[in-house]
């Protein structure tokens, strides 16, 4: 008899809120120089020991910005060659919509993880 595998529990509204808020907080990059990478990672060294979702929302978030910080700056390099400047624009454009997509998942309790992404963080 084949047993199917328990579904995880979905976690509470709280806890979905701030999975939500590692993702977004993304978007203080916006606001102020490295805010894209320093907003998902105080968001998750405050609140990363009250669930498991919010730990991995976050380390997710964070990984994803590690990534397009090194994305950007292959970008910048290069722009001397023009293609940079069309490369950065599509990679910002794909960088919000993933974020808040990524955003609305971890509020619907569904654990994100964002394509093409390095990992450092485990």
């Amino acid at each position: 008899m084949d047993q199917q595998p328990l579904p995880l529990p979905t976690p509470n509204a709280e806890i979905r809120q701030w999975a939500m808020f590692c993702h977004l907080a993304a978007l203080a990059g916006l606001l102020f120089p490295l805010g894209n990478l320093l907003g998902p990672l105080v968001v998750w060294i405050w609140k990363k020991d009250l669930d498991p979702f919010i730990d991995a929302q976050g380390k997710e978030a964070l990984n994803f910005q590690i990534t397009v910080f090194l994305a950007s700056i292959i970008c910048f390099a290069l722009m001397f060659v023009l293609i940079g400047l069309v490369l950065f624009a599509g990679l910002m454009v794909a960088v919000l919509v993933l974020t808040i997509i990524a955003g609305v998942k971890a509020n619907e309790g569904q654990p994100y993880r964002y394509p093409l992404t390095w990992r450092p963080i485990k």
